[in-house]
């Protein structure tokens, strides 16, 4: 299993991947991007089978990301992992295809409930 993990923020990147081990996902392979516009090239390129975007970056945004992916033919499982979580980016992430929004600040028990329904 491959997993992408996108956000601006380095140490935001390590904490996911962190989470993700401790949620008991430590055999993924991960692959990082630093913004949307990364994400979407690396994701293209590598195939991971999920993808974990925050929603504010640089160059270009997570919605726009998750757009981009669908447009190019993508079906990549995508999940939001930011800062905000208001029933209005909850609503959006869903009608654009995210299977969740993961509110920061998350930990391993939130990662698991998220990503357990998708990922046995």
């Amino acid at each position: 299993m491959k997993v992408l993990v996108a956000d601006d923020s380095r140490v935001m990147r390590q904490i996911v991947i962190r989470t993700l081990r401790q949620a008991g996902f430590s055999a993924w392979e991960v692959v990082q991007a630093g913004d949307g516009a990364e994400g979407l090239d690396t994701t293209l390129r590598e195939k991971p089978d999920l993808v974990l975007s925050d929603w504010n970056m640089p160059e270009m945004n997570g919605i726009d990301f998750l757009r981009g992916l669908r447009a190019a033919g993508s079906q990549v499982p995508f999940g939001f992992v930011t800062s905000e979580g208001s029933p209005q980016m909850r609503e959006l992430a869903e009608s654009e295809g995210a299977l969740f929004l993961i509110a920061k600040p998350f930990d391993a028990d939130t990662f698991e409930d998220a990503l357990r329904p998708h990922f046995r």
